[in-house]
């Protein structure tokens, strides 16, 4: 069995073990969640302890390897031009999808008072915010080290970024000499990424069977419907990627899917690209993109590219404005889609962050900023969607620039 199918299994097996416990759970399978929580916890771990170094190695070698430093700032002009234009693609579909389908939901007035009433009284204006500019300060680290400890991967990026244009104006010896170290700690990494991903299935299992054990069937009526409507768009954008993938990547679809899954497994369960960026690059090993490009691509993708983000925020603002009974025309649907759209590219490094960063945009058209906390006890099933299709168009987006102009390795 593959690793692949292995991994996928351990995420299906969880799924139906939480369900069950849920359902039927009693005595001794009522502490079965909190028995294997921790297994789920130690594995997300021993992910995220390889992210600073193998991010910080891949970058120093993908940039330093390059002679010329325009071919660097060409890849860079090219990622943030396919950020840009696929984030603009799924505010648009969201933005004429999203207000139909929640127009369907069963939201008569007494369940959209019942669910007003359940609305958490911690909304975000109880969230000490950080604002935009401190955001904007703290991508300059002052110290590149502490960074690294708190894994503030933005500033490290910028930092590793600058050190690695240093390296090609060093001389030859001193340049190779640390392309050498770091090139070490690549292989290394690799090689601890395989161990860690061998019990993958475990992990994935274990982090999946407390999420379903907890949710069960509760989410029910009109929160259910709301969740399909979300998440099932969320994945129709992600399975768009696939023919993208192949017909502009120039990869077979079965090849791709192949890598792709065991990446979606690990950012559906962890909820976390970061956590996911070690499995990204074995996709992208398992795919042959180029090292240059994919060790440049894929730690800035996951830091600052949240495909789908803006569909699950967009999709729940509108259903916030069904529930409240505020009308938004298509000149608001359109400016709403946009800003979130916008917004999504700075998310704080707090619980549902995605979401209590939307306040501003809540603020100008009138929204309850209280409809955020009823989104927020929901997000845990939203962000999991969320998370797998972004961690998809990682991949998708490292694919294409490996073979758009950049030919394949």
């Amino acid at each position: 069995m593959s690793r692949t199918t292995r991994i996928l299994v351990g995420l299906v097996l969880g799924l139906i073990s939480g369900i069950f416990i849920s359902a039927f759970g009693g005595g001794f399978l009522t502490n079965v969640p909190a028995i294997v929580e921790p297994i789920g916890t130690l594995w997300v771990n021993a992910i995220r302890m390889t992210v600073v170094p193998l991010v910080t190695s891949l970058l120093i070698i993908a940039i330093a390897s390059e002679r010329k430093s325009g071919v660097v700032a060409t890849l860079g002009g090219k990622t943030v031009g396919l950020f840009v234009a696929m984030i603009t693609s799924v505010c648009v579909f969201v933005a004429l999808a999203a207000p139909p389908l929640i127009s369907l939901l069963p939201l008569d007035p007494e369940t959209a008072e019942s669910l007003r009433e359940t609305t958490s009284a911690a909304t975000s204006r109880d969230v000490d915010l950080p604002p935009f500019r401190d955001w904007l300060i703290e991508l300059i680290p002052t110290n590149a080290l502490q960074v690294a400890v708190e894994g503030a991967m933005l500033p490290l990026i910028v930092f590793v970024t600058l050190f690695a244009f240093a390296l090609t104006r060093i001389s030859h010896d001193g340049r190779e000499a640390v392309l050498r170290f770091f090139g070490a700690i690549k292989d290394a990494m690799f090689v601890l990424v395989e161990w860690i991903l061998w019990v993958g299935p475990i992990g994935v299992f274990a982090l999946i069977l407390p999420v379903a054990a907890r949710m069960g069937a509760s989410a029910a009526g009109a929160l259910g419907s709301y969740l399909l409507v979300a998440c099932g768009l969320i994945t129709v954008a992600m399975m768009a990627l696939y023919p993208f993938a192949v017909l502009v990547g120039n990869v077979g679809i079965g090849q791709f899917a192949r890598a792709c899954a065991p990446v979606q497994a690990v950012g559906f369960s962890t909820r976390s690209s970061l956590a996911s960026l070690p499995t990204m690059f074995t996709a992208a090993e398992q795919l042959k993109l180029l090292p240059r490009v994919s060790g440049l691509v894929l730690p800035v993708a996951a830091a600052t590219f949240k495909f789908a983000s803006p569909i699950g925020r967009t999709a729940g603002t509108y259903f916030v404005a069904a529930l409240y009974g505020i009308a938004l025309g298509p000149v608001e649907t359109a400016v709403i889609a946009g800003a979130i759209g916008l917004t999504s590219f700075y998310s704080p490094g707090i619980p549902s962050g995605g979401l209590i960063v939307m306040t501003p945009v809540y603020l100008s058209f009138g929204l309850p900023v209280e409809g955020i906390g009823l989104l927020i006890a929901l997000d845990l099933i939203v962000d999991m969607f969320i998370t797998a299709a972004n961690v998809t168009a990682d991949v998708t987006v490292a694919t294409i620039l490996s073979q758009r102009g950049e030919g394949r390795g």
